[in-house]
């Protein structure tokens, strides 16, 4: 698969925001796997300390302690800027909706600032909360979506819909070569089960042999992307010029019951059980993802199956080494 427009930004040191979190961990793998030098910006509040261990073995991986709702002065050599940094899974959202709003809005101010003033590209991760309950499958990027802006996770859609326009507002005003990615549900190894995201969540409670609790039926749909896919399109999209938003996702739908009777099935233990529907849950999302073939060269490649498979492994395997060390 080819892209449209392939300008190739060297990659020599990317500052991460949220770099200490799911996503951003894997991100700072991956660049570090390329050679670049990485500084992960984090205040911790939702990193994964294992996560850091083996990040911290690299020479060229650097963490930098820091709320970014707070400016960050960066005097060192730079060539791009990922914004990751915000609340996330409902749990927190719901629990946290001031700080979410403020990472949205002035954690996004301050990341734009860094890559203004060093005059380097930066992409910066939306939702696809921003479609909220949408009207319309597949949502492509010209959907305006469906959004409550005064519901129980409004916080987070509001968050990022600021993002997208505070962005736009920086290319177009100061020309900062900005690019915005709209993640659909990425899940994967290490993954937070605290924060009420779907497949950890269903994960620990199929391992611990619990209920899987599908609220109104299960019957919502959702589109899943594997951390890796969704981070070789974060890549490509730091290498092109591309302004998006684009939808990063998985062009395969999923219910939340199928989800559910897989997980139980790839951890060999746990069972289903259906209660109330949940305030503000989107019905179905799913993402149209042709634009993302076509000027990134990028789709989603792994199989649910078998990206569930090694989710539920490496979560396996982290609950025998918790295990053990409480004895």
């Amino acid at each position: 698969m080819s892209r449209e427009h392939v300008p190739e930004h060297v990659l020599e040191h990317v500052l991460v925001t949220g770099g200490a979190g799911f996503i951003g961990s894997h991100l700072c793998h991956a660049l570090l796997e390329r050679g670049a030098r990485v500084t992960a910006v984090d205040n911790l509040s939702a990193g994964r300390p294992d996560a850091l261990e083996e990040l911290d073995r690299h020479d060229r991986f650097t963490l930098v302690e820091h709320d970014v709702t707070v400016p960050l002065e960066w005097a060192g050599p730079l060539t791009a800027v990922v914004h990751l940094a915000s609340p996330v899974g409902p749990a927190r959202i719901s629990e946290r909706p001031v700080a979410t709003l403020l990472a949205g809005s002035a954690g996004t101010v301050n990341a734009l600032e860094i890559a203004r003033r060093r005059d380097v590209r930066i992409v910066l991760a939306s939702s696809s909360e921003v479609y909220g309950d949408p009207a319309v499958q597949p949502q492509s990027e010209s959907y305006w979506g469906n959004v409550d802006p005064v519901g129980p996770l409004s916080g987070y859609t509001e968050g990022k819909r600021f993002l997208e326009a505070m962005a736009t507002a920086y290319r177009h005003e100061y020309g900062v070569n900005t690019g915005i990615v709209r993640p659909f549900n990425v899940y994967g190894p290490g993954a937070l089960p605290g924060d009420r995201r779907v497949v950890p969540t269903f994960v620990t409670a199929a391992l611990a042999g619990r209920a899987l609790t599908l609220a109104g039926g299960g019957q919502a749909v959702r589109s899943l992307v594997y951390v890796a896919d969704f981070v070789a399109g974060l890549i490509a999209m730091l290498e092109s010029d591309e302004s998006g938003p684009i939808n990063l996702g998985s062009a395969a739908p999923v219910t939340i019951a199928e989800l559910a009777e897989l997980v139980v099935r790839t951890a060999g233990s746990g069972t289903v059980q259906i209660i109330a529907g949940r305030t503000g849950e989107a019905a179905a999302r799913c993402p149209d993802v042709s634009k993302a073939a076509r000027v990134l060269g990028w789709e989603a490649t792994t199989p649910l199956e078998q990206g569930l498979a090694w989710t539920v492994e490496s979560m396996r395997q982290a609950a025998a080494r918790t295990a053990v060390a409480a004895v």
